[in-house]
């Protein structure tokens, strides 16, 4: 099995920035506008990117993947007070320990009022990501509404957190929802020893487009 941890933390900055990597991406599997075959297609074009539907991997069980995508998904959950994002790569799709937190509707990939009132357990949760095989890293973390992003992460770590997602735009509403800088995050991630991640959070059907 490939090493995707290894190969994720091999990425560099300029990988993101330069949009050779995209590691959050959306399809119709849950709230996106773009098809997942599609995407599949233009991975080639890429170093890597991630497909990352919300609490689903369907994406992935029905239909084959390239070298260039990295099997992910990103799961609401809660850490305490704060309501958070946690993505999952490198995993096994057909992993046993995954499917207990896996969406049971097509709401639940979609529908933020739904979604929000998620009751999976963050530490059970990030188990079964690395049981799996894969890493678990926090998305948007400036957007959490976390009194200290220190502690936060310090916390995140000791239950298992591989990752942060770094290099993200912060556009349209998480633009303007943010408790924290872009900076603050690197730094405390950084402090933390995690693993530096970027992705769009793409919604939209062109990959490199941050929408």
């Amino acid at each position: 099995m490939r090493d995707y941890k290894e190969l994720i933390k091999s990425f560099t900055e300029d990988d993101y920035t330069s949009g050779q990597v995209n590691l959050h991406i959306h399809t119709t599997y849950s709230d996106g506008k773009g098809d997942f075959k599609n995407f599949v297609k233009e991975s080639e074009k890429f170093k890597a990117i991630a497909i990352t539907d919300h609490n689903t991997i369907q994406g992935y069980l029905e239909n084959k993947i390239s070298e260039n995508v990295i099997p992910a998904v990103e799961f609401d959950v809660w850490c305490g007070y704060v309501f958070m994002h946690l993505l999952g790569y490198g995993i096994d799709v057909n992993s046993n320990e995954l499917k207990p937190f896996l969406a049971k509707s097509k709401k639940e990939t979609e529908m933020d009022i739904i979604r929000i009132f998620s009751t999976r357990n963050i530490k059970k949760l990030i188990d079964a990501i690395h049981a799996s095989g894969g890493i678990a890293v926090i998305a948007h973390p400036a957007c959490c509404w976390a009194i200290s992003l220190d502690r936060f992460f310090k916390k995140l770590k000791n239950l298992g957190l591989d990752g942060v997602e770094v290099y993200y735009p912060y556009q349209r509403h998480r633009g303007i929802i943010k408790f924290h800088t872009v900076e603050a995050v690197k730094k405390n991630a950084l402090k933390h020893n995690l693993i530096l991640t970027g992705g769009t959070d793409l919604h939209g059907t062109d990959i490199t487009y941050a929408g």
